[in-house]
C-alpha cells in the first residue's frame, strides 16, 4: 500500500507544482473516491477537520511552511502505486485538476465527512480542529456520490 506522500508525489508528478492546499484536497479526494471504488484506503494516514478542510498531517509535515509544492519538496515514491490506485487517482484528477484549491476546500465545507468531525470537536467557523474524519464517514459519503454518479450515467 502507498503512503500519503507516494500519493502526492503522483500527483505533483502528473500537474506539476500546486499549492499545497490543492494538493492536500487532490489527496482527499483521491482517498475518499478510491474508498468507495476499491473498498480499501488507498494510504494508511488519516485526514483533520482542519479550518480549510481535510488536511493530512503527516503530509502538511512535508510542505509546512510552504505556498506553492514542488516534486521534491514531498519525496514519496508515485511507484509505490499499484495500478487499482493510479487509476483511481487519475479519474479524480481528470475530473478536479482546474478547480482552485479554495474551491475544493469550500467543496469540502459542505460535505458530510468534515461537516462531522467539525461538529464532534464542537469548532466553528475557522476555529482549529485536529478531529479525525472518520474512515466509515468518508466512505458513506463517497459510496453515495459513486452511486448517484451511476445512476446518472
Amino acid at each position: 500500500m502507498a503512503d500519503v506522500t507516494d500519493v502526492a508525489r503522483y500527483i505533483l508528478d502528473r500537474l506539476g507544482p500546486m499549492s499545497a492546499m490543492k494538493l492536500q484536497k487532490l489527496c482527499y479526494y483521491s482517498y475518499g473516491y478510491h474508498l468507495a471504488w476499491e473498498e480499501r484506503p488507498l494510504f494508511p494516514e488519516r485526514f483533520e477537520a482542519w479550518a480549510n478542510g481535510p488536511v493530512a498531517p503527516d503530509l502538511y509535515t512535508r510542505h509546512r511552511g510552504l505556498f506553492s509544492v514542488e516534486p521534491e519538496d514531498i519525496g514519496g515514491d508515485p511507484e509505490a502505486l499499484d495500478p487499482g490506485e493510479r487509476e483511481s487517482v487519475d479519474l479524480v484528477l481528470g475530473s478536479l485538476r482546474d478547480f482552485s484549491a479554495h474551491h475544493l476546500s469550500a467543496m469540502t465545507h459542505r460535505e458530510a465527512p468534515w461537516l462531522r468531525a467539525r461538529e464532534r470537536a464542537g469548532a466553528e467557523g475557522l476555529e482549529r480542529s485536529n478531529e479525525p474524519l472518520t474512515e466509515a464517514d468518508i466512505h458513506e459519503y463517497f459510496t453515495t456520490l459513486t452511486a448517484a454518479d451511476s445512476a446518472q450515467g
